[in-house]
């Protein structure tokens, strides 16, 4: 059973990170449309404040003895799991347009999403993919201290970032 749980965290790291490979594919990809990026010095602290957090979680629960089996690491990992998926149907419903940046193409290369997800939820990726993920994997490494320092700085960026991006969108797209 160990065997069969460290194999499923670390596929879904893999899916987290190949979910980056995308990102900077589209990127490319955007760029040689015209797309711009706004927010580059956030976008970048994002990125940082991600991997430390993750970082932060591997240490303090390395230091308690992970990996844990027990009902908190199943759930942790079930959230994570669970973001990573969301996080898929993000990228999938957003196609070429998705990226870690806050890149915006063309009005003719970008639409808007107004499917039924993106009509409940105003940003998905962040608050039903990227939080429950922070979530997920602190819990399944018991990482306590973690999750609560650290998900209070993360927040910062996280709330510039959303702020940002409603402020670029409501300017860009008259449909926004």
């Amino acid at each position: 059973m160990k065997t069969i749980i460290l194999i499923v965290f670390f596929l879904i790291v893999l899916l987290r990170l190949i979910s980056s490979v995308i990102s900077g594919i589209n990127e490319r990809r955007l760029r040689k449309m015209g797309a711009v990026e706004f927010g580059k010095r956030n976008s970048l602290l994002l990125i940082v404040a991600h991997v430390l957090f993750y970082l932060a979680c591997i240490t303090e629960g390395t230091m308690k003895g992970a990996f844990f089996y027990d009902n908190i690491s199943y759930i942790g990992l079930t959230i994570f799991a669970a973001s990573v998926a969301i996080l898929y149907y993000v990228i999938y419903s957003l196609r070429h347009i998705w990226t870690l940046k806050l890149i915006i193409a063309p009005a003719e290369y970008h639409t808007i999403n107004k499917s039924a997800l993106f009509r409940l939820v105003r940003h998905p990726n962040y608050y039903l993919s990227v939080l429950p993920e922070l979530v997920g994997f602190a819990l399944f490494f018991h990482a306590w201290i973690t999750l609560v320092v650290g998900m209070a700085i993360y927040l910062i960026p996280l709330i510039t970032r959303i702020r940002e991006e409603e402020k670029v969108m409501k300017s860009q797209f008259n449909d926004y």
